[in-house]
């Protein structure tokens, strides 16, 4: 079966390129993205960060003593190694999501983790408002689940690779305008590194309106008016060639 694909599978590579060279100017959600988009076509890719609805989500100063997690249930999302950390830590955690992986992550859970499964917008967004800190271990494009916490001036515990690099400010680079922390591989000891470090910095080092107010950086309407820019420039561009 392989060898029979192979010659598709080339065709298809062919047509990829040679779509990809008939484009004018490539917008990407991340730099990240645009990195991939240097590495498969060698052309660079203008960033624009995807619209967040944050309006669903209002600050909440006065944080509870859980941490959170919001995730499919998938292999990429790592929730099983979130929740093996947690075991180590035996400090609170919230789990909400869906997927193949419930049964694993629900053996795992020691009493101490409560798992939710799915639940409504509603549920969701008051969990997001009141937790100590969110945490995230996957490697996204882009990652909206962490802006939308950080619009409730709730901190981001991250893997500090993809899109969070981007949107989540690490308390190591921006001191007093940190939004969060992040652990540099997808292991069980390195977030529970990181969870210790969170928990001995003082209390008062992540400021809920800085992060909410930094999330404000991916809404909807700074998406229009960056692209609205974006499309201005494009059409200036190819005007001013012909």
């Amino acid at each position: 079966v392989q060898t029979c694909a192979l010659p598709i599978l080339h065709s298809i590579r062919q047509w990829d390129v040679i779509s990809a060279n008939r484009v004018d100017h490539f917008i990407a959600n991340s730099q990240h993205t645009a990195r991939r988009i240097w590495k498969c076509y060698r052309r660079s890719a203008e960033v624009i960060y995807p619209p967040v609805n944050l309006d669903r989500f209002s600050l909440h100063p006065q944080k509870e003593d859980f941490y959170l997690t919001v995730a499919r249930y998938v292999s990429y999302k790592k929730i099983p190694l979130i929740v093996e950390a947690f075991n180590q830590l035996k400090l609170p955690l919230v789990v909400i999501g869906h997927g193949p992986e419930f049964p694993l992550v629900k053996a795992l859970a020691q009493p101490h983790i409560t798992i939710l499964g799915a639940q409504p917008d509603a549920v969701v967004e008051d969990y997001m408002r009141r937790a100590k800190a969110l945490v995230y271990a996957a490697c996204e494009d882009f990652g909206i689940t962490l802006v939308e916490a950080q619009a409730c001036g709730t901190p981001v515990i991250a893997y500090g690779r993809g899109g969070a690099a981007e949107t989540v400010r690490d308390v190591r680079q921006w001191g007093d305008r940190s939004t969060g922390l992040w652990f540099m591989a997808q292991t069980v000891e390195s977030l529970v590194h990181a969870v210790q470090c969170f928990e001995a910095l003082p209390q008062q080092t992540f400021n809920p309106l800085e992060i909410h107010q930094w999330a404000k950086e991916f809404s909807p309407q700074m998406f229009h008016k960056r692209y609205q820019e974006a499309i201005v420039k494009q059409v200036e561009i190819h005007l001013g060639s012909l």
